[in-house]
């Protein structure tokens, strides 16, 4: 091969390989670069759909009372029910997040928790009934029935919606979102401080 042929091809080549390697390089330090890292971590939350941080059993002691034909009949319901807290990660966009790239601080705004339930426990409802004879020969006692399922449900859920259970639901979604992101930026290298709080009290 001509000599000059022969060095033209050896530039040619030292140059594509500087290319490449260049563009390796730049791969290599885009696959590190902080926001990179949170979009993949925000794709993978987005695609677990639902996040639910904690639940909590709640009991509720409800009484309804009927009258009629001079007559009272009165039921007691004691019903246990589990409350999920929910958090809808679909909801998650990337104007959530807010990155400084001054101070290496993530801040991540959540939508408000949704409450799921309750789940009834059926094997674990009491009842106590008082008023035989209206019980026995009208339709009331399913009437009480009804009211009290009803009530005993909707008290279920007013405890679940207390300060005290959404304030521990709160924390639970916040540091599960907040190592979901800090893990993979720990991995990646990248000593970064993340944030996660709500844009409004969640309301259910």
């Amino acid at each position: 091969m001509n000599k000059g042929l022969f060095r033209t091809a050896l530039v040619a080549i030292l140059v594509l390989a500087l290319f490449f390697g260049w563009r390796a390089w730049q791969d290599w330090q885009r696959g590190y670069d902080p926001q990179t890292v949170v979009a993949a971590s925000l794709q993978g939350l987005q695609e677990q759909n639902v996040l639910v941080p904690f639940t909590a059993r709640y009991v509720a002691v409800v009484t309804s009372t009927q009258s009629r034909l001079g007559l009272s009949a009165k039921k007691t319901m004691i019903m246990p029910g589990t409350v999920r807290y929910e958090l809808d990660l679909g909801k998650l966009k990337q104007s959530d997040l807010d990155w400084d790239a001054a101070t290496n601080a993530l801040t991540v705004t959540l939508p408000p928790l949704r409450l799921a339930g309750p789940e009834i426990d059926i094997d674990a409802i009491s009842e106590y009934r008082d008023g035989e004879i209206l019980l026995t020969l009208t339709d009331a006692e399913r009437t009480l029935d009804a009211a009290n399922r009803k009530r005993a449900q909707e008290e279920l859920i007013a405890q679940a919606k207390g300060a005290t259970p959404m304030r521990l639901a709160q924390g639970a979604a916040r540091t599960a979102v907040e190592q979901s992101f800090a893990m993979p930026l720990k991995a990646a290298g990248i000593d970064a401080k993340v944030t996660a709080r709500f844009a409004r009290a969640p309301i259910g």
